[in-house]
């Protein structure tokens, strides 16, 4: 075991590290090592030792030099000097330099310009770049950035991509092409930035201003190849010519002959997109395929196709997505359609609805109970628009009707009924299980004393024979028309998968996605909207409002647990 020992020399002491073992079976010592003085000894134990620094200083290493040495890889500052030229011998450094240095700090550690000084003294990053303090002032960013007008900016992309695809090897057989909007900050009254303007906000910042973005990136890496920032007050669907436009002169500037692009380039985005004139173009751009999506809703052929002809795409990557191929005249075109249907989806679109639907039922039970009291100084139109802004999302209207009885604010009550047969006509199973047999509908009022479910029976007994409530309108109510099926979107998976489904050759593609044709034929389909058969009408107005219970269904299931038949609580079945 080793341990400290002192020895006396000249009338100090001194102390050594000595480890003791046994020699030839006697005890000796077999490693010795000089610690010092007492002081000496305690001031390193104290951490300030010779040899040892007197201060240190922590700087943020790794994250900033590798993203500066892709940005020298990529030749970033050299595009830029090439292409905005030489600033003068007395600037701080050249506009390729501020570039570069606010890209690496947009990956590293986005800030302001006004912070991006304290932040650059807190790296590393003063042994790659060589610039003053004074040059990292955020006017010397401003003056930088306002010598590189638009025209320079787009040749400056182009040389940055044609360099990153040569440099990197990235394959273009793929290209996916979406638009966005975002909003910022910018001040109302500042006219020096015309591009943010006001309009639909996808982040719901309705009081900012927008600033729209189209990007297209390759499916080898998602890296970005073609850019486009617009006025956020535009449509999306009317920069899609521009992008489409640049990506065909850019890809042949990069492949370099034309016969190249036709076997490699085919480009995919979203319904978005999708309109007469943007088809036109991309028919008339021939280094270009493509994959498109089309809003089912416009194809009741294709969704009255049985589920016999959908075949499972890939069990293993898309667990649950299905589809068949067609060909139909879209836009004036023969093309092959890929219809999908993802039953994931379709469970997600259930049950945010049975959320969509418990809120409504909260919320004009409250508004019953509140009119049941007799003190509600709310003018009957009032009541109306506030009944008809809870039903406002989708497919609410189809599933609960209302009636309101009473003219005068103290007299008006409310009756609501929710269908569950209109309920179970929105779920429709791709496995054509039987509907639950339930009562035509669930009638509910708040107002007076709970009725027993004899006076209930009697009441339904006594109601007239359905009639349309809007039967003097000259157009047929909808609720009184036949049946029809309506679907949104499916899933995004679908759509990635649709592009292995259309090899490039082909001259175009479009993508529809499936629904019901009807109810007796129920094919695999993710419906998002079914109209219902017309529900039964409510009791006519009484003088007071009846609370009818609740009738039981006939599939059993415990209140508190899911039903055995569509896995959902009993209430929605």
């Amino acid at each position: 075991m080793a341990s400290i020992i002192g020895k006396k020399q000249g009338g100090r002491t001194y102390y050594y590290l000595v480890e003791p073992a046994r020699v030839g079976g006697k005890p000796r010592i077999v490693s010795q090592r000089y610690l010092g003085p007492a002081e000496e000894v305690i001031s390193r134990l104290s951490g300030s030792g010779p040899g040892e620094p007197d201060r240190t200083r922590h700087l943020a290493f790794g994250d900033l030099a590798a993203v500066w040495s892709v940005l020298e890889r990529m030749r970033v500052a050299e595009i830029v000097d090439e292409v905005v030229g030489e600033r003068r011998s007395d600037a701080a450094a050249s506009v390729g330099t501020y570039i570069a240095l606010a890209v690496a700090n947009r990956v590293v550690d986005p800030c302001s310009k006004r912070k991006f000084s304290e932040w650059w003294r807190t790296t590393a990053g003063d042994r790659w770049v060589k610039v003053t303090p004074s040059a990292l002032d955020p006017r010397r960013f401003w003056d930088a950035m306002d010598l590189v007008p638009k025209e320079q900016l787009k040749e400056v992309e182009r040389r940055v991509v044609a360099h990153v695809v040569a440099e990197l090897g990235i394959a273009l057989a793929g290209l996916v092409l979406d638009m966005t909007n975002f909003a910022t900050y910018i001040d109302s009254a500042n006219d020096r930035a015309p591009i943010a303007q006001r309009g639909h906000a996808k982040q719901k910042r309705a009081d900012l201003r927008l600033v729209g973005l189209g990007l297209v990136v390759s499916t080898d890496g998602a890296v970005p190849l073609v850019s486009s920032a617009y006025p956020g007050d535009k449509p999306d669907v009317t920069q899609f010519p521009e992008l489409v436009e640049e990506l065909v002169a850019r890809f042949g500037a990069l492949e370099g002959t034309e016969g190249e692009a036709e076997e490699r380039l085919t480009l995919v985005f979203d319904a978005g997109q999708s309109s007469e004139g943007n088809y036109e173009l991309l028919d008339g751009s021939p280094p270009l395929h493509f994959v498109g999506s089309l809003p089912p809703s416009g194809h009741p052929d294709l969704l009255a196709v049985p589920k016999a002809r959908y075949r499972a795409v890939d069990r293993a990557r898309f667990p649950g997505l299905r589809a068949f191929e067609a060909e139909k005249v879209v836009y004036g075109k023969a093309r092959r359609l890929v219809v999908t249907h993802s039953e994931g989806l379709h469970e997600k679109q259930s049950r945010g609805f049975d959320q969509t639907l418990a809120k409504a039922e909260r919320q004009l039970s409250e508004v019953a109970a509140r009119l049941s009291r007799g003190k509600a100084r709310k003018a009957r139109e009032k009541v109306e628009a506030e009944v008809a802004e809870i039903l406002k999302p989708r497919w609410l209207t189809r599933v609960v009707s209302t009636e309101l009885s009473g003219e005068k604010p103290d007299e008006v009550r409310l009756e609501w009924a929710t269908d569950p047969k209109a309920r179970a006509s929105l779920l429709v199973h791709h496995e054509q299980a039987p509907a639950p047999s339930v009562p035509p509908s669930r009638s509910r009022g708040l107002g007076g004393a709970a009725r027993s479910a004899r006076r209930s029976q009697a009441l339904q007994a006594a109601r007239p024979a359905p009639t349309c409530p809007r039967a003097s309108r000259q157009a047929p109510h909808p609720a009184c028309s036949p049946p029809t099926y309506v679907v949104r979107r499916s899933t995004t998976a679908a759509s990635s998968h649709s592009t292995r489904l259309v090899p490039s050759p082909l001259s175009g593609c479009a993508a529809g996605r499936p629904g019901p044709p009807g109810a007796a034929q129920r094919p695999v389909s993710s419906l998002r909207q079914v109209r219902a058969p017309p529900p039964q009408p409510l009791p006519a107005p009484r003088a007071r409002t009846i609370l009818l219970p609740r009738a039981a269904s006939p599939v059993p299931a415990s209140p508190r647990g899911p039903s055995p038949r569509c896995g959902r609580r009993a209430r929605y079945c």
